[in-house]
């Protein structure tokens, strides 16, 4: 059993956070491999060390006193060297190399932003005694900045051959060896990208929570954790605005077919969530017919009605087409004999509204044409859904016991996930009486 562990800012903010990652790593030997995100906030109101390096950068760039947000991050990572009696970093003179660096004003903005995982992974394997392996020797980008998987696992290749060690997150090198950063939160993608080159059999992501919940906490307070959940529902949870991993970081496990096992530092005695693949969730992990229940705010409905529009063919394809021409995607289309609707994002159609009301007059000449503001969508996703009589039945009977009118329903041709549009003013109310209808 081969593990690869990834401890996010939040397990990593102090040196009491040190001392509970090294805790975990050491109850388990198959925890071999460790990528490290930069320290986190300590507290509300504190600083993540990333976003000091980034307004050291900007500043830098400016030729401009970036001292005032270096002062903290020496502090810190002095703090925990000195707190956990760490003598062989040597971060001080690695802190003062990355200061001159800054002072040139020519330093690159993901680099200066990347030397938060370097600092912390030094830390972090002269505390565990394990080599710290620079990411810019593991990760590789293409010369348009694109992850280059094919390099990346040879690069990769021989980490197999060590029994442990510590990987910074976040980055990798451009291939003529400059550091180039991925997307805040990147460090997720590093770990997957770690658990797929050394054939980890499982990947934990360690965190501040204990998994993700069957619904927003903020609505639903006493939602329960997901106990597991697939990939492919994962994805529409996020689409849908949950707050769960980072897309990106899950192909990468998800074509190796490595489980994913979020799970938290706090508190690692708690079962977490799995994340893994339809087979191995319907036989070994699920116990419920939804994954869960997530939505957004801030839709609005274009319905257009036309006599026997179902024989005419091309009214779809214009509508696209005009849509297309705006560059703004379509979030739903369902559709009847005589109407279609289209849900649209505000932010998409935020200025375009009265152009795109006289381009669909004009080209497609609906009988009535209507424009509802305000919707908010809630997705309730499972693969239960599919083979179980009644989801629907249930969802709705709940729906109308709260008072909630829906004003638009669409259901995936997989039954995975069922999508109702609410008026915006419902949004809580509905969330709440779906989560109750199939999780009390």
């Amino acid at each position: 059993m081969v593990k690869a562990a990834k401890f996010g800012g939040s397990s990593l903010s102090d040196a009491d956070q040190f001392r509970k990652v090294a805790a975990i790593l050491q109850a388990d030997p198959t925890r071999r491999f460790v990528v490290v995100s930069a320290p986190g906030k300590r507290f509300s109101g504190d600083d993540k060390i990333t976003d000091l390096l980034y307004k050291c950068a900007d500043l830098s760039s400016r030729r401009e006193d970036f001292s005032p947000a270096f002062g903290p991050i020496r502090e810190r990572f002095l703090s925990i060297e000195r707190d956990l009696s760490i003598e062989s970093a040597h971060i001080s003179e690695t802190l003062d190399g990355i200061e001159a660096e800054l002072g040139t004003g020519r330093t690159s903005r993901d680099y200066v932003a990347s030397r938060g995982e370097f600092l912390c992974a030094k830390l972090m394997g002269a505390y565990l005694h394990v080599p710290m392996v620079d990411a810019a020797q593991l990760i590789r980008f293409t010369e348009d900045g694109k992850l280059d998987m094919e390099a990346t696992a040879c690069y990769c290749a021989p980490l197999k051959d060590l029994p442990r060690a510590v990987i910074p997150g976040f980055y990798g090198a451009m291939p003529d060896g400059s550091i180039r950063t991925f997307s805040r939160g990147g460090s997720d993608i590093t770990g997957a990208i770690i658990a797929r080159a050394v054939g980890a059999d499982e990947y934990e992501n360690w965190t501040d929570v204990d998994g993700f919940m069957m619904a927003d906490p903020r609505i639903v307070p006493e939602a329960r954790t997901m106990h597991a959940v697939s990939y492919t529902e994962l994805r529409e949870l996020s689409y849908m605005g949950a707050s769960v991993l980072h897309e990106e970081s899950i192909f990468p496990v998800r074509e190796a077919r490595i489980p994913i096992h979020v799970r938290n530092t706090n508190h690692p005695e708690a079962s977490g969530t799995w994340i893994v693949n339809e087979g191995t969730l319907m036989k070994e992990h699920r116990h419920s017919i939804i994954a869960g229940i997530a939505g957004r705010r801030g839709f609005t409905m274009i319905t257009l009605t036309k006599d026997n529009l179902h024989k005419q063919p091309g009214f779809a394809y214009t509508l696209l087409k005009i849509l297309d021409r705006h560059d703004i995607p379509v979030e739903s289309m369902p559709s009847g004999i005589d109407n279609l609707t289209v849900v649209l994002n505000d932010t998409d159609i935020k200025g375009k509204m009265d152009q795109l009301y006289h381009e669909i007059r004009t080209e497609l000449k609906p009988d009535t044409m209507e424009i509802a503001s305000s919707i908010a969508l809630i997705a309730t996703v499972g693969h239960g859904m599919a083979r179980t009589l009644g989801v629907a039945a249930r969802l709705f009977t709940a729906l109308s016991a709260a008072g909630v009118s829906s004003r638009i329903i669409d259901q995936s041709p997989k039954e995975m996930n069922l999508i109702v549009g609410v008026d915006q003013r419902d949004f809580e109310n509905a969330v709440r009486a779906i989560y109750r209808a199939f999780c009390e």
